[in-house]
């Protein structure tokens, strides 16, 4: 995957799910730092699958000394999934009146899953930053969920142009996350999943181990 392959890409759609049934456990039984900027009445937010924790926990015990994880987003039901994505399309229909439907969809893609295969309904995926030993955020070169319109496309985890801070932060964060098997969607830098379509594309994988899961599955 040396280019891109966006979220609405045919190609991740067609990977296929075998649901290995694992349960969404609370990030908050264990020891990694959680923020409460997506905190709802569900508390939807702090499950993650079993295995994507476990491997969290690993990624953690490996950063530098003085530096932790911050989980800031894990598990979204698919309806909330649905808003966020109508939301956002919505948005771009607007400042490109010309656009196709398809490209709505594509370019929404950058920024939110299509609701259909999103990492995060399967609890698969985690959105997460770097804090530092008294809890503050590091510079990881845009906030957290900013848009490739408000960042002029520097929330691509690759992108030209970030400070050297904030390139060697996303290079920790990167080398701790991989080296557990989590893999990145390059439009959003705190953005990484194990075990759902993307992360079956993109390791190669002959299938997903996590479809979306049910909000009752909660352990």
């Amino acid at each position: 995957m040396s280019e891109i392959i966006l979220m609405s890409d045919p190609q991740v759609a067609a990977v296929p799910v075998h649901e290995c049934g694992e349960p969404l456990v609370d990030v908050r039984r264990g020891p990694l730092l959680v923020d409460l900027r997506k905190q709802d009445d569900s508390d939807a937010f702090f499950y993650l699958r079993e295995g994507v924790l476990e491997r969290l926990l690993q990624a953690q015990a490996h950063l530098p000394a003085g530096l932790e994880l911050l989980v800031v987003e894990g598990y979204r039901p698919p309806a909330l999934q649905r808003r966020y994505f109508e939301k956002y399309a919505a948005r771009l229909r607007a400042g490109q009146p010309g656009w196709t439907d398809e490209q709505i969809r594509s370019a929404a893609s950058r920024f939110v899953s299509p609701p259909e295969i999103a990492p995060h309904s399967a609890g698969a995926a985690v959105d997460l930053t770097l804090v530092d030993a008294d809890g503050r955020e590091l510079d990881l070169g845009t906030p957290m969920n900013a848009t490739p319109e408000e960042s002029a496309g520097a929330c691509y985890t690759d992108a030209a142009g970030i400070s050297a801070q904030a390139r060697t932060h996303r290079q920790i964060l990167g080398r701790v996350l991989t080296a557990v098997g989590l893999v990145n969607y390059p439009t959003e830098w705190w953005h990484w999943s194990f075990g759902d379509r993307y992360w079956a594309l993109a390791t190669g994988a002959a299938s997903a181990c996590y479809g979306p899961s049910r909000q009752g599955a909660y352990e």
